[in-house]
This record gives C-alpha cells, sequence and structure tokens, in this order.
C-alpha cells in the first residue's frame, strides 16, 4: 500500500479535527475509521508486534489478515512501545496536538504508565477521551475484559437468537463490537459539540456490555411491559407476522409486512383475498397471535412462485419483502455500487461509508497500511 498521502481532497466535516487512535481489535478501530472517513486526521499507534487483529485470517495479503484492512482506512500507522519512556513521552507530545484520543487498553494499563485519563486531563483539558471497555471501569464487572460473543451471552442477545427448538446461538457478526464502535462515534461528537462551547474535552464512556443491553428492543419493551421472558423465533419477529422468511418455488424470501394495509395488498397479489378478509389474519395483534397457521398458508400460496421474480413484484406495490441474498450476491448488487458501499483504493477493497453528507460527504484518503509519524499540518490536510 501507499506510504503516501493520496491526492483525493479531504471533503470530511471532520476536516481539522485530530484524532489519536491507540485502539486494537474492532471497537476503537471502527470508531477511528468512521472518523477518518469523515475528515479527521487520524493517526494510529501500534504496538511493537502490530494490531492482533493482523493476523486474524485467513485471506491475508502480504502478511496482513483481511479483517485488519476491514478497520483501518484514512489513518495512518506507527509502532511505539508505550510501556517505555520513549513512548511515553511521543505519546504525550502526540495528545498535546490531539483533539481526540480513543483507546481500548484494560483499565488500569495506562494509569499503570502514567498516560491515562485521569492523569492526562489536567494537563491537557482540551482532550475529549473515548474509552472503549468491556464492561466500564467500576460496578461488579468493571475492569474485566469483554468480548462480543461473551457479551452477545451475558446480555440476552443470544437467548432470541436462533430457533425455537435450538440452542441459543450467537449473531452472525460482531454486532456487539460494531455498535459499540458507533456508539463511541457518537460520544466522540458530542463531545467535540461541546467543546465547541465550554472548550473543555471530557470522557466518553463506551462499553461492549452498554451496547449489548441497548440492543435489547423490542424485546426489552416486552418485558417492561408483561414481565415474560422472551425466547427465541428464528427468522420471525416477536411482535409483527408475516415477518419472517417463507419459502417459494425456488429460493426463499423474506416479507416485512407491518401492516394491515400492506397484508391486504400481498394478499390480493396472490388471489388469495380470503386471508385478509379472515379474523384470525385481518389485524396485525390477530396474525401475530395466529402464525403458526398463517405461515403455511402463505408458502402454499408462493409454492409454485420464483422468489426473486415474487419479492420484486411485492416490493413494486409497496409490500416489503426482499430475496435472501448471500455476501458475494449483496457486495455486486446494482444498488450497492449505485449507493457506494464499495470503495476501491488501488489494491484496497473496503466498504464504503453508509453515512451520506451532502455538502461534506466522505473521503477515502489513505488506504489501510499507509504510515505516518506525525499529525498532518493544517494546509496539508488533503
Amino acid at each position: 500500500m501507499s506510504n503516501t498521502p493520496q491526492s483525493i481532497p479531504n471533503t470530511g466535516a471532520l476536516k481539522g479535527v485530530r484524532v489519536l487512535d491507540l485502539s486494537r481489535i474492532l471497537g476503537g478501530p471502527l470508531c477511528g475509521q468512521i472518523l477518518g472517513d469523515h475528515g479527521a486526521d487520524v493517526l494510529k499507534v501500534e504496538p511493537p508486534q502490530g494490531d492482533d487483529t493482523r493476523t486474524w485470517g485467513p485471506p491475508f495479503r502480504d502478511g496482513v489478515a483481511s479483517y485488519y484492512f476491514g478497520l483501518n482506512r484514512n489513518k495512518r500507522i506507527q509502532f511505539m512501545d508505550l510501556a517505555s519512556p520513549e513512548g511515553q513521552r511521543e505519546i504525550k507530545e502526540l495528545m498535546a496536538q490531539a483533539d481526540v484520543v480513543v483507546e481500548n487498553f484494560k483499565v488500569g494499563t495506562m494509569e499503570k504508565w502514567g498516560i491515562g485519563y485521569e492523569q492526562m486531563q489536567h494537563v491537557f483539558p482540551h482532550l475529549v477521551w473515548c474509552r472503549v471497555t468491556g464492561f466500564g471501569a467500576d460496578g461488579p464487572l468493571g475492569s474485566l475484559p469483554g468480548y462480543d460473543a461473551a457479551i452477545q451471552a451475558m446480555a440476552g442477545l443470544m437467548s432470541i437468537n436462533g430457533e425455537a427448538d435450538r440452542d441459543p446461538l450467537r449473531v452472525g457478526l460482531p454486532v456487539v463490537d460494531m455498535v459499540t464502535g458507533l456508539n463511541a462515534v457518537i460520544g466522540v461528537l458530542l463531545a467535540l459539540h461541546e467543546r465547541a462551547a465550554s472548550g473543555q474535552g471530557q470522557l466518553v464512556d463506551a462499553s461492549l456490555y452498554d451496547a449489548g443491553i441497548s440492543l435489547l428492543h423490542p424485546h426489552a419493551a416486552n418485558w417492561f411491559m408483561n414481565g415474560k421472558i422472551p425466547g427465541r423465533s428464528g427468522n420471525a419477529h416477536p411482535n409483527i407476522y408475516p415477518y419472517d422468511v417463507v419459502s417459494t418455488g425456488t429460493s426463499p424470501i423474506f416479507l416485512a409486512v407491518g401492516n394491515d394495509r400492506q397484508f391486504r395488498l400481498m394478499c390480493k397479489h396472490l388471489g388469495q383475498e380470503g386471508l385478509a378478509d379472515d379474523p384470525r389474519y385481518a389485524t396485525a395483534g390477530q396474525r401475530s397471535v395466529h402464525r403458526a397457521a398463517l405461515k403455511p398458508l402463505l408458502e402454499t400460496a408462493f409454492a409454485a412462485l420464483d422468489g426473486v421474480k415474487l419479492a420484486e413484484e411485492l416490493m413494486d406495490i409497496g409490500v416489503p419483502a426482499a430475496p435472501v441474498l448471500n455476501v458475494e450476491q449483496a457486495l455486486q448488487a446494482p444498488h450497492t455500487q449505485h449507493r457506494e458501499l464499495v470503495v476501491r483504493m488501488g489494491e484496497y477493497t473496503g466498504l464504503g461509508a453508509p453515512v451520506k453528507l451532502s455538502r461534506t460527504p466522505a473521503s477515502y484518503r489513505f488506504a489501510p497500511l499507509t504510515e505516518g509519524k506525525a499529525f498532518l499540518d493544517a494546509a496539508n490536510d488533503a
């Protein structure tokens, strides 16, 4: 990958914001990448052996795993031993110039080195310090390390994921880590906004545990109201039906029928108006109660139909439906390309920024593994 700044101009809303990314693995690096995509000048400092995710493969390119490439765009990286006096001196010099620090060390590690938030806030009161942890710094589980799958288990996510007659199931992507990274971005932006008025930085506390618990809607809302412990319902929604994967004559499709009007439109399209008139299925609440009887009736009506064509037809008449695509099909879909959700920079290919701003769009200036020892001069913040 290139070791020099890209010629693409910085058009992002965060142009001029300097971010010191000291994080590893996923939540922190994702936060840094999003800030970088939207214009921040991000310097990533890795330990001498590199971020652990460099080894999380295959696949690899030049000895670096794809996992790392997916989280470290729009950063310039260097290696530094923060446990050494020299590393501590150098990192303080960078902190003096930074607006934001992102770190996810185990609570107490940076304090042991004399460069933790509590020690640095008086030296650099302007700093917005984003701390990503497993459980936060205190409380019954405070300071313990956190891992996505373990938090999925502890936060109740696995208990509601999977088929009703099967074991609890981990969500098939690191949803807790990724939501923690998004929460970290939100917290950083809130703190930067407040700093514009007060001139003071503050601590942004983003934990995996908090993120996991926050994902429990609507199951938490249901439990708060009726006291019933939610169970697993497979692909089906606990409150709405048909909101489920259903079989067709070819490939399965997902139906997301959210109201009575949509259900009646679907039934009319199928020539099954009687279903919409049946008291068991005429209203959303009754469809949810009688879902076990409704699903086979729908699948019988779909049995002679092509799934992809049916999904397109339903969408055309205002009934949310979708074919169930694999990852390759999703990434190659025409609308994925239209929304610029795949980014290419030389040999690098990655996912594009999902947030689109009309005047200050994201830009892709540095491919992963671009080196950098210092923040860019304001005049050269390309």
